[in-house]
């Protein structure tokens, strides 16, 4: 019996990329594709994958919170992270928001089948240059990311202001109202010890949260 896998990534070629690469294994079979958050949760209801494939940075309400949401309505749902992002805090948030596995976008063909198998047979997963950061923060009782402090909703504003989103789409994606948008948006702020959405931004991509185009 085929291994059905959900793919969740905004870039139509990463898609087919993983795709094509997947089909190399006879016991990995991909069941469906989404392009956002939003939409996997809807493909993940309809066709019960075994394993939704899950990138983390993606317009709407990103990875992060569809495995929040996909978890909280169903706690047995196994989701493995495939990400450009290695470094925390992503990691460590996906993780404890319930997802099996986090792996790069640089993983070969044999490291990914392989997380994919794992979170299968509902072992966790963690790339090996992921798990040492993680090791060696916690070895070391080390903070460096000034992220480490933000609470898993304030995480996802910040996410969502950096992808660009206004911050009454954004109350629509996470169904709260744009004043409450606000105050996490100013809690941030006062956090991170900044000032404005553009401040925001630049520590997000020195801290590599965000890519550069």
């Amino acid at each position: 019996m085929a291994i059905t896998v959900l793919l969740v990534d905004d870039h139509d070629l990463v898609r087919v990329g993983i795709k094509s690469l997947l089909q190399q294994s006879p016991d990995i079979t991909v069941i469906g594709e989404a392009n956002s958050g939003e939409t996997a949760i809807t493909q993940a209801r309809a066709l019960k994958p075994n394993v939704i494939l899950m990138d983390v940075t993606m317009p709407g309400i990103g990875g992060l919170e569809a495995t929040r949401r996909l978890l909280q309505h169903d706690p047995a749902t196994k989701v493995l992270i495939v990400s450009a992002h290695g470094a925390e805090p992503y990691p460590s948030r996906v993780l404890q928001a319930g997802a099996l596995g986090y792996i790069t976008k640089g993983a070969s063909v044999e490291e990914m089948v392989k997380a994919i198998r794992s979170v299968y047979a509902s072992k966790r997963y963690i790339s090996p240059e992921v798990a040492q950061q993680l090791a060696f923060k916690h070895l070391n009782g080390e903070n460096k990311s000034p992220f480490d402090e933000l609470s898993e909703r304030e995480m996802q504003v910040l996410i969502m202001i950096t992808s660009g989103q206004k911050v009454s789409d954004i109350a629509d994606q996470l169904f709260l109202s744009p004043k409450t948008v606000n105050s996490y948006r100013y809690r941030l702020f006062e956090k991170l010890d900044i000032e404005s959405d553009v401040e925001l931004t630049h520590l997000a991509l020195r801290h590599g949260l965000i890519a550069s185009e």
